[in-house]
């Protein structure tokens, strides 16, 4: 197109020259195309010289974010230096399924260290756990899903694309046989995609992996990894169904005293790293709930009356392929409020939020350990924490924040005592979580929590450690 236009100028050159005197005339030297010619040489030779410039920068003192691409890795693709792989990872999760297709640069030569390049996130509800009793519909329900990765996915690298579906608490709860069944239809469904599959590629993630690769993705967003293990940070993730507590201990105080069985040695950019991870079954906030609405009912009720629900809710909710009708205390506590002179007492429904908590850690305390080194680490929460302070109002749905545990107590005891029929389940998970982080866990009230739903972008997801592991292990 370049010679094209360049031809045509000249011949419209020709005509203005023909039209003017010969006197008017004088002769041009004809060396644009040298300079030409120079000027992309020279173009050329800058670009590769700042490209392994900045290489040798990046691995001496100029520090390039590590985890995502930049300006050399782009130029790098276009050199032929770089390649993209990808991956698509499936979250069964107890309450939605979200697909994760992730893109990264792969350096041709060298070592394979992976950068993040792109990703999509999307989601759907209900959790797979909810086709329990027709699980033929529950993979048809994640057929979305694959298409939204093939979307993004370029053609020519689908089959080489490694898909895996991992279900988590959710499939964990339910009994053997069923799981079964789910996970058997989801595989007919993987075999006839394009994506790149085996006979691992579906299954149930084990509580350990789910924190450890929650953890690597908290510590890759940040830049964390292959440094000081001191600067790693903590990750708690509050699911559905689980919840797990995962850091890399620095004190030998701590690694002494863990239970060997939640140890685990890893291996991340060059480094062996010891990481403590405790995941707990029935301590997500929907099974929670369930355990917790349940005190004092018989064993098998679909009505449930509730210390922790306010005395004005009457709601159903559907959990475990159950639907309950959920009410307040059969003891109802009403709070006068008196007016002024003129007018009558207004009675204010409230929960015993004292009782309420009672409740709660007498379901909690027996089940969670507290790793003391804990309070010292910085902690990324995200899930279900996120989610709840959102709701609340402790931080910016968007842009997320810090927040101190203090808060989510405060938030709970204001919570239950305010009717609220928007929010009929606010006040029992505010206080679950309180409960949950300081006698549970052991954190101090003024222990902070960075709340957010992405870092750089990117969900902060047990996903992406997945993905790492899968595209330098294989599935």
């Amino acid at each position: 197109m370049a010679s094209v236009r360049q031809r045509k100028l000249l011949e419209e050159n020709d005509v203005s020259r023909s039209d003017s005197s010969p006197s008017s005339r004088s002769p041009r030297p004809r060396a644009s195309g040298y300079w030409r010619k120079k000027f992309f040489f020279l173009l050329g030779f800058g670009l590769v010289s700042t490209f392994f410039i900045g290489l040798y920068c990046n691995v001496s003192t100029w520090k390039v974010s590590s985890h995502a691409t930049n300006l050399l890795d782009d130029l790098a693709y276009m050199l032929r230096l770089h390649k993209h792989v990808h991956a698509v990872i499936i979250d069964a999760g107890s309450t939605g399924s979200r697909v994760l297709a992730f893109s990264f640069h792969e350096p041709i030569f060298g070592e394979k260290n992976l950068k993040l390049h792109g990703e999509l996130f999307y989601q759907i509800k209900p959790g797979l756990s909810s086709f329990a009793d027709n699980p033929e519909k529950g993979a048809e329900h994640l057929q979305i899903l694959l298409e939204k990765a093939k979307s993004v996915i370029p053609r020519e690298a689908w089959a080489e694309t490694p898909l895996s579906m991992k279900a988590t608490a959710g499939l964990r709860l339910l009994p053997k046989e069923k799981a079964e069944a789910l996970l058997r239809e989801v595989s007919k469904l993987f075999a006839n995609s394009p994506f790149h599959t085996t006979a691992s590629s579906v299954g149930i993630m084990d509580g350990v992996d789910e924190g450890l690769f929650s953890w690597f993705t908290v510590n890759f967003l940040q830049d964390r990894l292959g440094g000081d293990v001191e600067n790693t940070a903590a990750a708690l993730d509050l699911g559905g169904g689980s919840t797990q507590i995962t850091f890399a201990p620095s004190s030998e105080a701590t690694l002494k005293a863990s239970d060997p069985e939640y140890l685990y040695h890893i291996s991340a950019f060059h480094q062996n790293i010891t990481v403590y991870t405790h995941s707990y079954l029935g301590l997500g906030l929907m099974a929670a709930r369930k355990e917790i609405l349940s005190v004092g009912n018989p064993a098998d009720a679909t009505e449930l009356h509730s210390e922790c629900i306010n005395p004005i809710i009457k709601t159903e909710w559907a959990y475990g392929g159950k639907t309950y009708k959920v009410l307040g205390s059969k003891n109802p506590l009403y709070l006068e409020i008196k007016g002024n002179a003129n007018r009558i007492p207004e009675k204010k429904p409230v929960v015993r939020f004292e009782e309420c908590a009672k409740i709660i850690r007498n379901y909690v305390s027996n089940k969670v350990d507290k790793p003391k080194e804990l309070n010292k680490k910085e902690i990324n929460a995200f899930s279900y924490y996120f989610d709840r302070a959102t709701e609340y109002g402790l931080i910016d749905p968007f842009k997320g924040g810090v927040v101190k545990i203090k808060q989510f107590h405060d938030a709970a005891v204001a919570t239950c005592a305010t009717p609220n029929t928007e929010q009929p389940f606010m006040c029992l998970d505010l206080t679950f979580i309180s409960v949950l982080l300081q006698d549970g866990f052991g954190l101090n009230p003024q222990t902070s929590l960075n709340l957010f739903k992405k870092i750089d972008g990117h969900e902060i997801s047990w996903a992406l450690g997945a993905a790492f592991h899968i595209l330098q292990n294989g599935l």
